[in-house]
């Protein structure tokens, strides 16, 4: 049958595994070339033993470098008896894994309508597949005002923070970013989740732009709680998901 994408495994090797927090890291690895589009993702896999029996555990995670960069990038957070995310916080520099090809996904901007804002919203890893585009030229290119909010219970979670003011500094007119932290004071930004922002209007306050359905696309990545809840908001403004065959206004990427 064709028209049929195979799944291939390539062995990749382990150059560094950074820890931001006690569940939040960062893991570089070195593979073959891997061909990609800024915001998919790839699938690692590592064989793990649990009582005696060995298997073969994966999961997909967005990749955070850009196309052009050689060393690849996932930031991921351990999950409570999660079986692979706890087996890759303990990789070291020199170990092996593996990774698919080819990487997936539609959470891309060729994807996105034509507007002259774009909002990318974030709640905990989900920053991920924003980075990877922000790092390429395309969303500079099309846009005209980009604005990345990016919620997180603690301040300390504000991962990727020289990279934001990287960006802050070299578009300081057409890029915003905004924090929204959950369970302490936030200096440098909002308190409160960003959906809490949202209908108080202090995000498009602290933006200096406001969300419309005229003139305006949205990105939600990361858990359901902050998609269903900003979809239900944005609806309100007339805004609807985005499909190839109906074009809308939100775009989405669900992070378990």
């Amino acid at each position: 049958m064709t028209g049929i994408i195979r799944t291939s495994w390539h062995n990749a090797e382990v150059l560094s595994n950074q820890r931001w927090t006690e569940r939040l890291l960062t893991l570089r690895i070195k593979t073959e070339p891997l061909p990609f589009i800024a915001g998919q993702f790839v699938t690692l896999r590592l064989p793990i033993t649990t009582d005696g029996n060995t298997e073969l555990v994966a999961k997909s995670y967005s990749l955070i470098n850009a196309p052009e960069e050689a060393v690849l990038e996932v930031f991921y957070n351990i999950v409570p008896n999660g079986k692979l995310s706890n087996a890759l916080a303990g990789l070291q520099a020199g170990d092996s894994l593996e990774i698919s090809q080819p990487a997936k996904g539609f959470f891309v901007l060729d994807e996105i309508p034509k507007v002259p804002n774009l909002w990318m919203i974030a709640t905990g890893t989900g920053l991920g597949p924003y980075l990877s585009i922000l790092k390429t030229a395309q969303p500079w290119e099309r846009f005209q005002k980009i604005v990345l909010v990016h919620g997180v219970p603690l301040v300390n979670e504000l991962a990727y923070p020289d990279l934001i003011q990287g960006l802050l500094a070299e578009h300081p007119q057409q890029f915003h970013f905004i924090s929204c932290v959950t369970r302490e004071a936030n200096p440098e930004g909002l308190e409160g989740r960003i959906t809490t922002n949202l209908e108080s209007g202090a995000l498009e306050q602290a933006a200096g732009t406001h969300i419309s359905a005229e003139d305006t696309h949205v990105m939600l990545c990361g858990n359901h709680n902050m998609l269903n809840d900003m979809k239900e908001l944005l609806a309100k403004r007339g805004m609807q998901r985005h499909l190839r065959h109906k074009p809308g206004h939100i775009t989405t990427e669900q992070y378990f």
